[in-house]
């Protein structure tokens, strides 16, 4: 008589068990604060870091991308540490160009305009091409001191959706 409900019980639980697993969410939100303590962000899936030499307008820098894929976009923030915090300002019109050029882009009609004197954001809404076709950059270069910021989204238009682009370049915080 017992075997009834200890069968009942084991079955309740193997389906729950299978309704959980296909409930692996897309969008895998956790916070995140940089290997230097420089920023804090959410990122929607587990991150990757890489580090190399890049020239920023004439100014090399040492440059740190941490990113994570979901679904055809690319959730990055890239830092980077200037010799001022002059030169820092002075890099970010570069950062941008540069990332504008590598998708051949053509500015969406929400383009920023250009970086006034002591101004130390810029943003971007772009559309460009890719290796997969077309392809989006949203996000937003910043500077706090000397540290200059690229928080970016990228990859295909359909693969952003609002909700969670708005969402992780919001949750970005400089520190």
């Amino acid at each position: 008589m017992h075997i009834k409900p200890l069968f009942l019980a084991t079955l309740s639980a193997a389906l729950f068990g299978v309704a959980l697993g296909g409930c692996s969410p897309t969008y895998n939100w956790r916070d995140y604060s940089s290997g230097d303590g420089s920023y804090r962000v959410m990122f929607p899936a587990k991150p990757a870091t890489h580090t190399r030499s890049i020239d920023l307008g004439g100014i090399r820098v040492d440059m740190t991308m941490t990113g994570a894929d979901v679904e055809g976009a690319t959730f990055a923030v890239g830092t980077a540490l200037a010799p001022s915090p002059a030169l820092a300002l002075a890099t970010l019109p570069a950062m941008r160009q540069a990332l504008l050029r590598n998708i051949g882009a053509t500015e969406d009609g929400t383009q920023t305009p250009p970086l006034k004197p002591g101004a130390a954001e810029l943003q971007v809404d772009a559309t460009g091409k890719g290796h997969a076709g077309p392809v989006r950059l949203l996000g937003r270069f910043t500077v706090k001191g000397a540290r200059v910021y690229q928080v970016i989204v990228i990859g295909k238009p359909d693969a952003m959706p609002p909700e969670q682009t708005e969402q992780f370049l919001d949750s970005f915080v400089p520190q």
